[in-house]
């Protein structure tokens, strides 16, 4: 690529993993309060495999002919536009690039943020791993504020060996909730390590005072809620109608600077864990899709742009 130029995964026909297309598209210049940064890792997410499939095209949420992929980005800043007095280049940062309805994201050599949603990726955690934290730990820590404060209370996880799931069962013990991880067997040792006692079956009767719906299972959580208790999903648009004096929302993750660096910092004091499932180039991002949608993967598959 020339400096001009640079590489980006971009979806011009929603589609099976093939519709993900490597291409040449102009070097970004930072506008106002933005940096650019120069990409060394970033996470592939179910959000990626719904927007390349079309699923947000249906709902009417992406108007552009052409969509980019990638929320997660961990990279080196190499250009800083105006009104950016704190950072001169070269910082490593980890940031949230949050939508659906957009240009080139985190799958490409370069990626734009906004400077007041980005934060410094401590030295002790590698490139990889901090890509794992944006998304999930902010969309874990986001539920868990709208739960408010635990006051004793019997939280439920639902998908507690998956990546939001996970985190949210670390910072959800640490707070203070009672919590119970739902997972598969398998996932037993992982989720016994975050704090959650484990179960593999949802109760037939109300037993939880919360829940966490990391793994979207929707209705059939909200009968194990006890009365005045709350439910928060991942999904906004497969929000469960709520019995009984149940209140019933979900997340919308958003972009936040202040908290990104918190929870940079306790992955890398060991609070949360991120987990690397596997590392491939950019240029395998289709496989890196087929894989997830698989089935059976732990921890986040990391993609690695390289400028050439």
């Amino acid at each position: 690529m020339s400096d001009k130029t640079m590489r980006a995964a971009l979806v011009r026909t929603p589609g099976d993993a093939d519709a993900i297309e490597l291409v040449s598209v102009p070097t970004p210049v930072p506008s106002f309060g933005e940096v650019r940064v120069r990409v060394e890792a970033a996470t592939v997410n179910p959000v990626d495999v719904q927007t390349r499939g079309g699923v947000y095209h249906r709902l009417g949420w992406v108007a552009s002919s052409e969509v980019g992929l990638g929320w997660d980005v961990v990279g080196v800043v190499d250009a800083v536009g105006d009104g950016v007095a704190d950072l001169s280049g070269g910082e490593r940062i980890a940031a949230l690039l949050a939508g659906v309805d957009r240009g080139p994201g985190a799958y490409a050599e370069l990626a734009i943020v906004p400077a007041s949603d980005l934060a410094e990726v401590p030295s002790a955690l590698s490139a990889e791993l901090a890509a794992t934290v944006p998304l999930n730990a902010l969309t874990a820590q986001q539920a868990l504020e709208l739960l408010g404060a635990p006051n004793g209370r019997h939280l439920l996880v639902t998908g507690a060996g998956g990546a939001v799931g996970g985190y949210a069962s670390e910072l959800a013990s640490e707070l203070g909730f009672r919590v119970t991880g739902l997972a598969r067997p398998a996932d037993e040792a992982f989720v016994a390590g975050t704090g959650a006692s484990f179960v593999d079956t949802l109760p037939d009767s109300p037993h939880f005072d919360a829940a966490f719906d990391a793994a979207v299972i929707g209705s059939g959580v909200l009968m194990s809620i006890r009365d005045g208790g709350h439910y928060v999903g991942v999904a906004p648009a497969a929000v469960p109608d709520a019995p009984r004096d149940i209140t019933s929302e979900a997340v919308l993750v958003a972009p936040n600077g202040a908290q990104l660096s918190a929870l940079l910092d306790a992955a890398a004091r060991g609070s949360i864990t991120p987990r690397v499932h596997r590392t491939l180039p950019l240029e395998r991002a289709a496989a890196a899709h087929r894989e997830l949608e698989a089935g059976g993967v732990r921890g986040r598959i990391v993609l690695t742009p390289s400028r050439t």
